[in-house]
């Protein structure tokens, strides 16, 4: 969650590098520099020889032992930040932000947002900030971060009446994909669901159905907007209730699902996103 401004503040904290260092926000441009005041006034420690705020003392030996702990690095370039365990990097100038574990990177200029897990990601550019995702990026290396690429998700969830519930990323509750601001993606959702207990009079385990769920995603200036289509593919059995459907709520894409009553539902919803990230308001 942002710092919020304090009053008679004009910047306000905005990230904390891998050595401890602040760097501040006016709300409109990042990697700011405060001064003394500015940088007391919000808890953190001044050094007034190097003209730099701190959060915290950096330890290099702490660091080699914390940051880099059962990591395999090889090229040049490439940075892991505090906290990050078990990750593969092959490629050059790739950022994993710290805080995460089980990642591997494959290529050039990709970054791994702090607190990832199980990440996958490959190309060029590529921006990760969702845990269990595989990601394309495909950039030149002078392109935005995450300007052009793919990204698959996993929601997933339990049904056993017939209102119709969120499922979740990762099947993980109150998990969901949030767009970055000023990206637009177009979604497809392949979606199965199989009955595997229940004692309504219609229906048994086994029955299931399919429908792919598709669309466009945009995310304009904060505020996200969805237009999509779904079409019915196979299915066997008493399945005339159930059905998913993709929504948009705040800064969450939720996709819907509705059972019946008294069945015990298994879904699981497989969704590639194709985005372009802009530099502009959209």
């Amino acid at each position: 969650m942002a710092i919020p401004f304090l009053n008679n503040q004009t910047l306000r904290p905005d990230t904390i590098d891998g050595l401890g260092n602040v760097f501040f926000t006016d709300g409109k441009s990042t990697g700011l520099d405060a001064n003394q005041q500015q940088c007391e006034a919000y808890g953190y420690t001044y050094n007034k020889a190097t003209g730099t705020c701190s959060a915290y003392v950096f330890n290099s030996l702490l660091e080699g032992s914390i940051s880099n702990e059962n990591n395999f690095v090889q090229g040049t370039g490439n940075a892991t930040e505090l906290g990050t365990n078990n990750t593969y990097i092959m490629g050059e100038n790739n950022t994993v932000k710290g805080l995460s574990r089980n990642n591997i990177i494959i290529g050039s200029g990709n970054e791994i947002a702090n607190g990832i897990n199980n990440a996958t990601v490959f190309g060029t550019k590529a921006e990760v900030i969702t845990d269990n995702s595989i990601v394309l990026g495909g950039n030149q290396g002078s392109d935005n971060l995450g300007e052009r690429q793919a990204i698959h998700l996993m929601y997933g969830t339990q049904t056993t009446q017939g209102s119709e519930v969120n499922s979740y990323l990762n099947n993980t509750v109150d998990n969901y994909f949030q767009p970055p601001n000023n990206s637009i993606f177009y979604f497809h959702a392949d979606v199965i669901a199989v009955r595997v207990a229940g004692s309504a009079g219609e229906g048994t385990v086994g029955d299931y159905a399919s429908w792919v769920e598709r669309g466009v995603l945009i995310n304009q200036s904060g505020t996200l907007r969805i237009n999509r289509e779904k079409d019915p593919i196979k299915s066997n059995g008493s399945v005339t209730d159930w059905r998913p459907r993709s929504d948009v709520s705040g800064s969450n894409f939720i996709i819907h699902v509705r059972g019946e009553t008294d069945t015990t539902i298994e879904w699981n919803c497989y969704v590639r996103m194709t985005q372009i990230q802009t530099s502009v308001a959209l």
